[in-house]
């Protein structure tokens, strides 16, 4: 499948989460310890926001192994963002092309995506027809992941994102299961509209791909007190991911089965996912 990372704080350089860790994103790129497959070499890309307050995400893509790209080491060493979403590829048989590597992204939103709809040449042609006709024009890729995002902007994604997600899900379920398509989905997905982030784990079979969340930064002073970086970052901060970009005791908390979250100003949430006709 794939591995991604999304990022919510204080404005860090993009390398102090691709490149630094001992298990960054780009050593998940060779060495991936929790996926379905170990190396993730079929493009990467990149968005984030900048720290001037914009409210449209830059995109950078690759169809390359993200361990080898000297441009991402270069971009990733000299941008400082409050808010980035990074994915590595592993692709389920679509093509390798910079429009199938994500982030998607439409207007001030970002969408990357682990996980696969199962037969997607099957059900693929009742998935695009279901897409608002005014958004259909802005697919420009052949994943199902680009489906997905869509599908969740035609049922009120840029409204109420849980619920759009959740009828999104419940569509894709039920046309699956009407072509005969067993456990439909496999889905672990980070959205943002650049001032929220939102995280989804689920799957049709109740075996979802791992996500991890950062333990609150307030928590990690208290059990860290010697260790700077908690100090430089503020109490909003959060990271989730894959698959933990390290092993610090108390650092990462798995996200469970069928929820979302919502990282944000104030008490982030954590809640149920109920998938849903729309």
């Amino acid at each position: 499948m794939c591995r991604w990372l999304a990022y919510s704080g204080t404005p860090i350089l993009l390398e102090e989460l691709l490149y630094r860790p001992r298990y960054s994103l780009i050593d998940q790129s060779l060495h991936a310890r929790m996926g379905v497959e170990t190396t993730n070499g079929d493009g990467f890309g990149v968005g984030w926001y900048g720290v001037d307050g914009a409210t449209n995400p830059t995109l950078f893509r690759g169809i390359g192994p993200a361990w080898g790209d000297v441009n991402l080491r270069e971009l990733a060493a000299s941008v400082s963002s409050p808010l980035f979403l990074a994915h590595i590829r592993a692709s389920t048989g679509t093509p390798v092309q910079t429009t199938n590597c994500h982030p998607f992204r439409y207007g001030s939103w970002l969408w990357i995506h682990n996980g696969s709809i199962r037969d997607f040449q099957t059900v693929k042609r009742d998935l695009v027809f279901a897409v608002d006709p005014e958004l259909y024009r802005t697919m420009v890729g052949s994943t199902d992941s680009e489906v997905m995002f869509h599908l969740a902007l035609t049922f009120g994604l840029r409204e109420d994102p849980v619920a759009a997600v959740e009828r999104m899900v419940g569509f894709v379920e039920s046309v699956g299961r009407a072509h005969g398509v067993h456990d439909p989905i496999q889905m672990t997905v980070a959205t943002t509209d650049g001032e929220r982030l939102w995280a989804f784990r689920y799957s049709s079979e109740g075996a979802s791909r791992t996500l991890y969340f950062s333990t609150a930064v307030t928590a990690l002073r208290e059990l860290y007190p010697e260790n700077d970086e908690f100090q430089k970052l503020s109490d909003e901060t959060r990271i989730i991911v894959s698959e933990p970009l390290g092993e610090l005791v108390g650092a990462w908390q798995p996200v469970p089965e069928s929820s979302y979250g919502v990282v944000q100003a104030g008490p982030d949430v954590l809640g149920d996912f109920h998938p849903r006709l729309p």
